[in-house]
């Protein structure tokens, strides 16, 4: 008869003596089932269909609604040879009359929104124009009929304010989303496994190294797919309404935010990983993720508010938690020399390296630690 201790004590020296996976295999483990959880759940699959239609029905219907008002037209009337001057405006049905009584009856009746009839100067004789309204001033037609002097620009603005406020807005509000929504995905992971203790069964497996590498890949797989999904429809929805010339200028500064975004995420989720590292309770992770969520929205209030500030977007395109907004919003407006895209990446790469270390190490030494708050310095000592 077996002694239940003797096969007890064997099955754990056999679990001992049992190899550990290579650092490669584990991270494409632990990152597989990063995104298979995920992808299986059905809130980010409802909420990712939503996000990819609300982006696609906005630009459809905004490119619907600005072809229709450019096509709509005011009726006006007007009388005797004002009908020629008229007809010159675009966006103006003219209705020609012969008298200033029958303008006025097609005003009252609603028939039109505003008339025009020849008026004679009392000075020299030479007829000018007035503008009759109903009950209010039709100050579009007024600025129609006003003598525009032609315009020339010493440096044109490369981009037009209204478009390039929603260009900034854009970019920040794919930044902002992507890396709260993931970060705080990562770091409720790595606080879940340490309450529950199945970071202890992990950790028999696979590394410490590997078990950050995996979430951050995963995620990061995970992030960029969003974002390029986001890229592809709106890009789709640009075609269809027949804005082939947007499509091209945003081209090159969509690329550059995939790439630069592809880098900074991998930044911000081992910091994510660390700083949750810290914890045990899901009720402590608000403290030590408060300046990780302010880190993410400075970049967004900075390109929304000073889009067109060169000064501050050249700073932000040096900063490695802002460069993911700022140099493809200066790649955008064309302030961007072609190497800087390249230096900047270079900075934002080598200081990714440096805090995926030291957000490595927080989150080894602090991994197996429970109960109160581990402090960053003895998470930093070890």
């Amino acid at each position: 008869m077996s002694n239940p201790r003797s096969s007890t004590a064997e099955r754990a020296a056999r679990n001992e003596a049992a190899p550990r996976l290579s650092f490669a295999s584990a991270v494409s483990l632990v990152s597989g089932r990063e995104i298979m959880s995920r992808v299986r759940s059905k809130s980010f699959i409802i909420s990712t269909v939503i996000l990819l239609v609300a982006v696609l029905a906005s630009i459809v219907v905004s490119g619907i609604v600005s072809r229709t008002a450019g096509d709509s037209t005011t009726p006006v009337a007007a009388v005797g040879e004002t009908a020629a001057i008229i007809g010159q405006l675009d966006g103006y049905e003219v209705t020609e009359v012969a008298t200033v009584a029958e303008a006025e009856a097609l005003l009252e009746q609603g028939e039109v929104d505003a008339a025009v009839a020849p008026l004679p100067s009392p000075t020299d004789g030479a007829a000018t124009l007035e503008v009759i309204g109903f009950d209010s001033t039709p100050t579009g037609l007024i600025q129609a009929l006003a003598i525009v002097p032609d315009v020339r620009l010493l440096e044109p603005a490369p981009a037009e304010s209204a478009f390039a406020f929603l260009v900034a807005l854009g970019f920040g509000i794919l930044f902002l989303m992507a890396a709260s929504t993931f970060g705080g995905t990562i770091a409720q992971s790595v606080v879940e496994e340490k309450q529950t203790r199945i970071v202890e069964i992990l950790l028999s497996a696979v590394s410490a190294r590997a078990l950050l590498a995996g979430k951050v890949l995963g995620n990061s797989v995970l992030a960029l797919g969003q974002i390029v999904a986001i890229a592809v429809l709106a890009a789709l929805g640009l075609m269809v309404i027949g804005q082939d010339v947007l499509l091209s200028d945003l081209g090159p500064s969509v690329l550059w935010f995939l790439v630069f975004f592809a880098v900074g995420f991998v930044l911000l989720a081992s910091m994510y990983a660390a700083a949750a590292s810290l914890v045990s309770r899901m009720e402590d992770t608000g403290a030590v993720l408060a300046p990780l969520i302010y880190l993410v929205m400075v970049p967004y209030f900075l390109v929304i508010f000073f889009y067109d500030n060169a000064v501050v977007l050249t700073t932000m395109s040096y900063v490695p938690f802002s460069a993911p907004v700022g140099m493809p919003m200066r790649v955008f407006l064309g302030e961007a020399q072609w190497w800087e895209p390249l230096v900047s990446l270079v900075i934002l790469a080598v200081s990714t390296m440096l805090v995926v270390a030291l957000g490595a190490r927080i989150y080894q030494n602090s991994l197996l630690r429970t109960g109160g708050r581990v402090k960053l310095k003895e998470a930093l000592a070890g």
